[in-house]
């Protein structure tokens, strides 16, 4: 179907409108560009004044580390066939093997697994697949572009920080599982309730939510200091500490999160018609039932959607987590900012970039994995059904 004259733009305000896209997206993606490049460099090149030495790494590759002709256009396919498949196969696969009451476990196990199995394939299987290649191939098995994972090596195996990343995924898990918990079933109520406390409520909510992330954490500091003293009438000598705890930030989190998630699952309860859920009582279901089996079956794209912001707030939060943990527990974000708050050599600095840059990648496969749900979540509550 042709778009009517009326709605057709004109050729200016078409390339206008391609070329600040175009144009902003290579501003925002530069930085992540420079850093991923930057990482897998020696210090020489990393800091290089001319920028060509930072891309193609004469020192690195001087050092015996670096990629050739062969490695590049495998590597490449590799990459462009685990991304294809995540957005494809890997989704068709969830729906295939999961239960309707399954779903968010077999999305879990999906992109766990995925992302194992690409860690296997891309740096154990295919380095020793590309060696011999490289040996058998003359010119084209010739490194021409510097490139090292030893700073990642540092980063994960020498300094352990395979430890922050653990306390990452503990920390988000919880503030995910918590604030969806409690956000659906409010959120369930407040859209189905026709009263004015419903609105105060979602109202008071909102100004709780506007509140500066250091005013809570003040208010809760002194309480989790002395956790210890306030529990022990209850648990004796025995009694925890919750300061320098992950529970205590999940706890933090989840009152700064949940309004948030109150208020956009709300949205999308309200977006769905009552009639579903009258039709579930009058077929014997009660009210949890029917919200159990007919309307979480169509959330799903609001609760996945909704579920990665509560994601996105644990995971890359520094002010919680880096007055509440101690340096045994801390996650990945105020442990990168350990690297810079000391006395730091371009080693180090180099080492700092490269767990930065270790943090983005599981973000990038959230996005790429659920990007069907988060484009029809957002859809969903922002159009009136």
């Amino acid at each position: 179907m042709s778009t009517p004259k009326s709605m057709r733009q004109s050729l200016a305000l078409r390339l206008g409108s391609a070329g600040f896209l175009i144009f902003w997206c290579l501003l925002a993606a530069f930085p992540i560009f420079w850093i991923a490049v930057m990482s897998f460099k020696s210090p020489v090149d990393a800091f290089a004044s001319n920028p060509l030495d930072v891309v193609f790494g004469p020192a690195t590759r001087a050092d015996g580390n670096g990629l050739s002709i062969i490695d590049i256009i495998v590597g490449l396919l590799v990459l462009w066939w685990s991304f294809k498949f995540a957005m494809g196969r890997l989704p068709q696969m969830v729906s295939r093997f999961t239960q309707p009451g399954t779903v968010i476990l077999g999305w879990i196990i999906a992109v766990i697994g995925f992302a194992v199995a690409f860690i296997v394939v891309f740096f154990v299987i295919l380095p020793a697949v590309l060696s011999g290649l490289n040996a058998i191939t003359g010119p084209l098995g010739q490194p021409i572009l510097g490139l090292t994972t030893q700073h990642y090596q540092s980063v994960w195996v020498d300094n352990e920080f395979y430890r922050n990343f653990l306390n990452s995924l503990l920390v988000t898990a919880g503030v995910v599982t918590v604030s969806l918990t409690v956000g659906t079933l409010a959120g369930y109520g407040l859209a189905r309730s026709g009263s004015n406390l419903a609105f105060w409520l979602l109202i008071l909510a909102l100004i709780f939510r506007a509140l500066p992330h250091s005013v809570l954490v003040a208010g809760y500091l002194p309480v989790f200091i002395n956790s210890a003293e306030i529990l022990r009438p209850i648990f004796g000598d025995s009694a925890p500490t919750l300061y320098g705890q992950p529970y205590a930030v999940i706890a933090v989190l989840v009152a700064i999160n949940q309004p948030f998630t109150i208020w956009m699952l709300r949205s999308f309860f309200h977006n769905i018609p009552t009639e579903l859920d009258e039709a579930a009582r009058v077929d014997g279901c009660s009210h949890f039932q029917a919200f159990r089996r007919v309307i979480m079956p169509v959330m799903w794209p609001g609760v996945i959607t909704t579920g990665l912001f509560s994601f996105l707030l644990g995971y890359n939060d520094f002010l919680v987590t880096s007055l509440l943990l101690d340096a045994q527990n801390q996650t990945m974000v105020p442990a990168i900012a350990g690297y810079f708050n000391r006395e730091t050599t371009t080693t180090d600095q180099v080492e700092a970039i490269a767990a930065a840059v270790s943090i983005t990648a599981p973000l990038f496969l959230l996005v790429m994995v659920f990007q069907r749900q988060i484009v029809s979540g957002l859809t969903a509550g922002a159009v009136k059904g």
